[in-house]
């Protein structure tokens, strides 16, 4: 498995590195880093909060995550740096990671940042209803589970946390996989297995089994599929998802840009807004990412910024 991991991060930290070289102005932040959003097992779940010298009273969760593998090292702020100088708090959320957490483990973490987030909002001078996420293959995959799976939070919850809602307004997001079952082409399984053979940790399910108070793994060919559907956004869009933006290379063989073209395409038509931004010849990642962090920044102006304005102005 590490040696799968390897060129994931390395990967991610040229492309950050590369990025960095783009950004002729730096941005002026202050960074808190280290901040606990949650526990499990017994383990502390983090993240680091990016705050600009200017900001715009708007929040944008950056989920740290390339093969599902998530480290604190790969936060490397200036990769987020057009975001910032447009103002954003930016919160780089850092998940329970593969090969330990499976998937629907790791969806679970996320959804508890953005409660987290939300219920401080106020401490970080953010609007608590107009959060957006970003993040790019892992991270744009887990972005868009966000996008579209967010609700209501647990009334009754002892932790006054879990009691705000897991909903996101804005998408914003690089080469995401959407649907693991149809991988590519039609029918083609992904879940560990095809294109994906070298990322099994992510999708070796288990399930609690009640009466040995264990985990089992999950064998049943049926229920791995049900699980797999789960985890794919393009099955969990409903018209109140949030708006969102995929920026994709069409030369990419890890994630196809088919990933993309269905996913935009099943937004559209639930009524949702979304928009497709092809990268002829790009790969898994292009030099000039840094420049398409604008366009992120362009579209989470439109749908927080332009959206909340609009909304205090019809009060």
């Amino acid at each position: 498995m590490k040696k799968t991991l390897a060129p994931i991060l390395l990967l991610l930290l040229l492309l950050l590195a590369g990025s960095a070289a783009l950004a002729e102005d730096p941005p002026r932040f202050a960074r808190k880093e280290d901040v606990i959003y949650g526990r499990k097992f017994g383990t502390a779940l983090t993240l680091d909060v990016l705050a600009p010298a200017e900001a715009n009273g708007f929040g944008i969760l950056w989920i740290v995550s390339g093969g599902w593998y998530s480290d604190h090292g790969a936060i490397r702020p200036e990769f987020v740096g057009a975001l910032l100088q447009r103002g954003y708090t930016v919160f780089a959320v850092v998940h329970g990671s593969q090969p330990k957490y499976t998937i629907p483990e790791i969806v679970g973490d996320l959804r508890r940042a953005v409660r987290f987030v939300r219920h401080h909002a106020g401490e970080h001078g953010v609007r608590p209803d107009r959060l957006g996420v970003t993040g790019g293959s892992a991270g744009g995959h887990l972005s868009l589970m966000l996008g579209t799976t967010g609700g209501p939070g647990e009334a009754g919850a002892k932790d006054p946390v879990d009691r705000e809602s897991t909903q996101v307004q804005a998408v914003a997001c690089f080469f995401p996989p959407t649907d693991f079952l149809n991988y590519g082409s039609p029918g083609e399984i992904a879940l560990g297995r095809g294109i994906l053979k070298d990322y099994r940790a992510p999708f070796d399910f288990h399930e609690l089994d009640p009466k040995t108070k264990s985990f089992v793994p999950v064998a049943d060919e049926p229920r791995v599929l049900d699980l797999g559907r789960q985890i794919s956004p393009v099955y969990q869009v409903t018209p109140d998802d949030a708006p969102a933006l995929v920026i994709h290379g069409d030369a990419d063989k890890l994630v196809p840009i088919q990933q993309a073209e269905l996913m935009v395409e099943k937004l559209k038509g639930a009524g949702v807004a979304a928009k497709l931004v092809v990268r002829p010849g790009a790969v898994h990642g292009w030099p000039e990412m840094g420049k398409d962090l604008a366009l992120f920044a362009d579209w989470f102006d439109e749908h927080l910024r332009g959206k909340a304005a609009a909304t205090e102005k019809g009060k």
